[in-house]
């Protein structure tokens, strides 16, 4: 008997630990985008639109670097070719017809190299036609309302945590209601303000868009993994500017509808749209420890 019951406990501490490793690599294998210390470059693409940047970026990185190369060559030759010592009986030519049409014709047609992609890229990212559901954005001074129009048009704000509500999340990016979507869906976003012009910004998704008081800006979104995306305003907006992140988590189908049922009953006494600055204002009072930091 006593040899069953030390058999249990060894049974239990041994799914414990593998329950709690378990546990821990979900948490670990949980992607994260967000900008990292001494990062020099962009950040994943996790999105068709980012993936598309993330190639001209490289490609006009690329061509940029090979002609500043050819300058600096050109720089050399000259400096070594017609210095006062190996040229003392300088040229006095003034004009070649030749190399002028030259020195035209290439930066026109590396104009014209960068500009067809990047036109083709603007399009790209502009709309989609085929969009499975849609999120209305509004920016307010400080934070951001989101509406599900397609979901019974529930909404919810979003506003950045303070330091003793972060609890292991990075500073000045968690907030304390996320964006949920779902993934290989490809999502209309539609965005506005209620105050001044924002600019509603996710690095990883490739989205970088403006919300203006009395118009509606339109993009669109879609990621094909899970994960957590941050982002933050990037058009100046006041004083808080600084404070108004965003974090987008992309789900599966089943886990967004199942969020989705838990957002319409946790948000059901908010209508939309959303207009309460003051109230957010107050939330969104930053201690004076955090802005001296």
């Amino acid at each position: 008997m006593s040899r069953i019951i030390q058999l249990k406990k060894v049974a239990g501490i041994v799914t414990a630990i593998v329950t709690y490793f378990t546990s821990y690599a979900a948490v670990a294998a949980e992607t994260v985008h967000q900008a990292v210390p001494w990062q020099t470059g962009l950040q994943p693409a996790a999105s068709p639109t980012m993936e598309r940047i993330s190639s001209l970026y490289s490609s006009v990185t690329f061509l940029v670097v090979a002609i500043a190369f050819f300058v600096l060559g050109l720089l050399i030759y000259v400096v070594i070719k017609f210095n006062a010592k190996a040229n003392p009986i300088p040229s006095k030519t003034t004009h070649n017809t030749l190399l002028e049409v030259i020195w035209t014709a290439i930066p026109v047609i590396i104009v014209a190299v960068i500009a067809v992609p990047s036109i083709k890229l603007v399009y790209f990212a502009d709309r989609t036609v085929d969009a499975g559901m849609t999120l209305k954005i509004v920016g307010h001074q400080w934070y951001w309302s989101y509406v599900y129009p397609d979901q019974g048009e529930f909404t919810f704000d979003s506003s950045m945590l303070d330091e003793d509500e972060l609890e292991g999340k990075p500073r000045l990016l968690a907030v304390d209601n996320e964006v949920v979507l779902p993934i290989k869906t490809n999502i209309r976003l539609i965005m506005t303000s209620e105050d001044v012009i924002h600019a509603w910004s996710v690095p990883s998704l490739g989205v970088k868009l403006d919300t203006v008081p009395g118009r509606l800006n339109e993009t669109w979104v879609r990621a094909d993994k899970e994960g957590l995306f941050y982002g933050q305003c990037s058009e100046l907006c006041g004083v808080n500017h600084g404070f108004m992140p965003i974090a987008v988590r992309f789900v599966s189908k089943p886990t967004f509808d199942q969020w989705v049922a838990k957002a319409k009953i946790e948000f059901a006494a908010i209508k939309a749209p959303l207009i309460e600055t003051p109230r957010k204002i107050a939330r969104l009072n930053i201690s004076k420890n955090t802005l001296d930091q």
